[in-house]
C-alpha cells in the first residue's frame, strides 16, 4: 500500500512561526506553545521537530533518521509524523 503524502522528499520544512518550539523544565519535555495553549511532545516527536528546526529538507531528514538509528523501518514512522504534523500546521513547507 502506498502512503499518500503531501510532503515531497525536496520540500524545505520549517517550524510554523505561529507556534514556540522549545524544552520546558517544568515538563521535562519539549513543547510547542501558542496562544491559547501548549502541546507537550514525545521524546521522538521533540527530537524530530528540532531537527525540523534546522530547517531541512523532509528527503535529509528522513535520511538522518535512518541513518542515525540504522533502520531503514524508521523512515515511515518519521514521515507519518511530519505528515501530522503538516496537518496541525506545527510545520510548513518554506516558500
Amino acid at each position: 500500500m502506498a502512503i499518500i503524502t503531501s510532503l515531497a522528499p525536496s520540500d524545505v520544512i520549517e517550524l510554523n512561526p505561529m507556534f514556540l518550539f522549545r524544552w520546558e523544565d517544568a515538563q521535562n519535555a519539549y513543547v510547542l506553545l501558542y496562544p491559547e495553549g501548549l502541546v507537550k511532545l514525545n521524546t521522538s516527536a521533540g527530537e524530530i521537530l528540532a531537527a525540523v528546526a534546522e530547517t531541512t529538507t523532509v528527503g535529509d531528514l528522513l535520511e538522518r533518521f535512518t541513518a542515525k538509528y540504522n533502520n531503514e523501518d524508521i523512515a515511515e514512522d518519521v514521515l507519518t509524523f511530519l505528515e501530522t504534523s503538516h496537518e496541525r500546521g506545527w510545520i510548513r513547507v518554506k516558500r
